[in-house]
C-alpha cells in the first residue's frame, strides 16, 4: 500500500532518469508527478464510462500538498456522481471562449499561427484588428447572425472591395473552427455568403514607352524607391522580396553576381537565386548603405532608418506617376503635341514583373525559363517531373534577365 505524501518527502524528492508517478497513500487515485527535469505536478487517476482516465490537477508550487489533496477529493467526488473532470474542464474553456474577442486570440494561436507563413499570419490579424473586432469583439459567439455578418462585409467592400473577399474567407475558416471546438453549435456562415466583390485576375502589362518612362521617372524619386523601381523592373522579383533585401543576401563579387532569396522571405519558402545583369549590379553598387548604428553593418538595401526596411509605397507610386506624366508631357510638347491630352493608364508595381515577365517571353526566352526567373513552379513542369527536377536554369535565367536588361536599356538610349 502506497504511503501518504508528506511536505517533507516531497521536498527530499530526486530528479528521476525518466518521468515518474508517485501515488499519495493519503488520497488514493491522486499522484505527484515528477518530470526528469524536476519539474513536479499533481494528478487524479480515475474510472469513467468504464475507462480508466487521468486528469491534471496543476503544478507545484501552485497546488502544495494540502490544496492537491482537497482539489482532487472535490475532483473524485464528482467522478462518484457520474460528473468527468476532463469534460468540466472542456466546458468550461468553452464557455470562456464565447466573447469573440477570446475565440479569435484561440483561432489565431491554434490554427493561423501553425498553418500559415509569417506574411500570412501578419495580414490575418490585421484583418481580424481593423475589420472584424472593432464591430463584434465584446460580443458572444453565438449571438452573430448570418445578416450582420453578410451587411458587414458589404460595408467594408464600400470601402476596400479585396479586403472584404478576404476577411469572408477568413471568418469561413474562423467559424468553422469554432464548430469543431464546440464553442458554437452552427456556423453564421453555414449557409454560403457570396463573394461581396468581384475579383478579376490583372493583365495589364505596360508598353515599351511607359517601360521607358518608368525608368526615366524613377531616377527623378531619388533614393530610396527610385533605385527600387528600377530593380522591381531589372530582377522581375516581388515587390516585398526587392523592397526587404538585405546586403548579405547579395554577392556583387567575381563574375557570377548573384542575389540569394532566403526561404523565409520567398513567397513558395524556397530559396530563390536570382542572377544580377550588370545595370542591376551598377544599380546595387551606386546605394548608399545605412546603417543600423555607426558600429554596426547595414542590413537594408532600401531603409530611411538603418533599422527597418522601407515603407510608404502609396506615396512613392504617386510620385512616380506624377514624374512620368511630367515627362510625357515635356515630350509631347517637343514634337508639337498637346500637352492636356496626354492620360497614362493607371498600372501597379505588380504589372512590372508580369511586364518583364512578357518582355522575356517576347525575347525568346522559354516560358520554364521565365518561371524559373520569378521562382513560379507550378507552370509547364508540372506532377512527377515537377518533383524530381531539382535543375535550378542558373545560366539560363542570367541570359534572359541579361537580355531583358539589355532592353530595357535600349528602350531608354
Amino acid at each position: 500500500m502506497a504511503k501518504a505524501l508528506t511536505v517533507r518527502a516531497i521536498e527530499a524528492l530526486k530528479k528521476p532518469d525518466v518521468r515518474k508517478e508517485i501515488p499519495d497513500g493519503g488520497l488514493p487515485g491522486l499522484y505527484l508527478v515528477i518530470q526528469p527535469s524536476g519539474v513536479m505536478s499533481w494528478a487524479i487517476r480515475y474510472r469513467f464510462d468504464g475507462k480508466p482516465k487521468k486528469f491534471t490537477i496543476g503544478p507545484l508550487p501552485l497546488f502544495p500538498l494540502a490544496k492537491a489533496r482537497d482539489e482532487a477529493s472535490k475532483l473524485l467526488r464528482g467522478v462518484s456522481e457520474g460528473k468527468d473532470p476532463a469534460v468540466a474542464k472542456s466546458a468550461q474553456k468553452a464557455l470562456k471562449l464565447d466573447i469573440v474577442d477570446d475565440a479569435i486570440d484561440e483561432f489565431i494561436k491554434r490554427y493561423v499561427d501553425k498553418r500559415n507563413r509569417p506574411s500570412t499570419i501578419k495580414e490575418r490579424k490585421r484583418l481580424f484588428k481593423k475589420d472584424f473586432r472593432p464591430k463584434f469583439g465584446k460580443r458572444t459567439m453565438k449571438s452573430l447572425t448570418r445578416q450582420e455578418i453578410a451587411t458587414h462585409l458589404d460595408e467594408v467592400a464600400e470601402r476596400a472591395p479585396i479586403v472584404a473577399n478576404r476577411l469572408l474567407s477568413l471568418l469561413g475558416k474562423f467559424f468553422n473552427w469554432a464548430v469543431q471546438k464546440d464553442i458554437i453549435d452552427t456556423s453564421p456562415m453555414e449557409k454560403k455568403i457570396d463573394k461581396p466583390s468581384q475579383e478579376r485576375t490583372r493583365d495589364r502589362i505596360l508598353t515599351d514607352y511607359e517601360v521607358r518612362l518608368v525608368w526615366l521617372a524613377s531616377g527623378k524619386l531619388g533614393y530610396p524607391f527610385g533605385p527600387m523601381v528600377r530593380l522591381l523592373l531589372l530582377t522581375v522579383q516581388r515587390r516585398s522580396e526587392v523592397s526587404g533585401a538585405r546586403w548579405y543576401e547579395m554577392n556583387l563579387a567575381g563574375n557570377d553576381q548573384q542575389w540569394i532569396v532566403p526561404p523565409e522571405r520567398a513567397k513558395n519558402g524556397k530559396e530563390h537565386y536570382v542572377p544580377l545583369a550588370a545595370e542591376a549590379v551598377k544599380e546595387i553598387g551606386a546605394l548608399p548603405k545605412i546603417r543600423p548604428a555607426e558600429d554596426e553593418e547595414p542590413i537594408f538595401l532600401f531603409t530611411t532608418t538603418g533599422v527597418t526596411k522601407v515603407s510608404g509605397y502609396g506615396r512613392a507610386k504617386k510620385n512616380l506617376d506624377a514624374e512620368m506624366l511630367k515627362i510625357a508631357k515635356e515630350e509631347a510638347t517637343a514634337i508639337g503635341q498637346s500637352a492636356d491630352k496626354v492620360e497614362l493608364e493607371p498600372w501597379t508595381f505588380h504589372d512590372l514583373r508580369r511586364t518583364a515577365a512578357s518582355g522575356m517571353a517576347r525575347l525568346g526566352v522559354p516560358v520554364h525559363v521565365v518561371e524559373a526567373v520569378i521562382n513560379h513552379r507550378s507552370g509547364s513542369i508540372k506532377g512527377v517531373a515537377a518533383v524530381y527536377n531539382r535543375y535550378d536554369y542558373a545560366e539560363e535565367k542570367r541570359s534572359a534577365l541579361t537580355a531583358w536588361s539589355t532592353y530595357v536599356a535600349q528602350l531608354v538610349s
